[in-house]
């Protein structure tokens, strides 16, 4: 079975890693899909999110990582996946997860949406609460792989 697991991942964070660690168990291959969205405006470059996933990931044998831009839907059918993996932080992330799912199979019945629940540890963590932290110059150490946390310092020191 392979698996696409999409998203920003601006950047990648423990949270992340935890849910493509647990996903890489239960399927064969698994396609971490950096999203590149032209209406946002990332810290990361697209090159940059990818190096990150990668070095953060090298450990996950069946574990690849690619980029791409418009409907996830497409990319999974490109990929040849027949399964979305997407992360629930808390309640609130269910209700959108679940019409994107509800949405994505009506364009493809013979792909399927599975949800990971984020380890209570890492339920509070985004991308968007990393970033802001390390722009103050607190340790995400805890929040982040080291190669993030040493991008992160980077970035922010620019």
């Amino acid at each position: 079975m392979k698996a696409i697991y999409p998203g920003s991942f601006d950047p990648v964070t423990y949270g992340h890693i935890d849910i493509i660690e647990r996903a890489a168990k239960v399927v064969d291959e698994l396609i971490i899909g950096v999203l590149v969205n032209s209406a946002k405006n990332p810290m990361f470059t697209r090159d940059e999110r990818v190096a990150l996933i990668e070095e953060s990931t090298k450990h996950i044998p069946n574990v690849t990582v690619k980029t791409f831009e418009g409907l996830t839907i497409e990319f999974a059918k490109q990929n040849g996946a027949n399964l979305i993996i997407r992360g629930l932080r808390a309640v609130t992330d269910f209700e959108t997860e679940m019409q994107i799912a509800q949405t994505n199979h009506s364009i493809e019945p013979e792909v399927d949406t599975m949800f990971f629940t984020t380890s209570l540890e890492y339920a509070f963590l985004s991308s968007t609460i990393v970033k802001e932290v390390s722009r103050y110059g607190t340790d995400v150490g805890k929040m982040v792989p080291p190669a993030v946390e040493k991008a992160l310092k980077e970035k922010n020191k620019q």
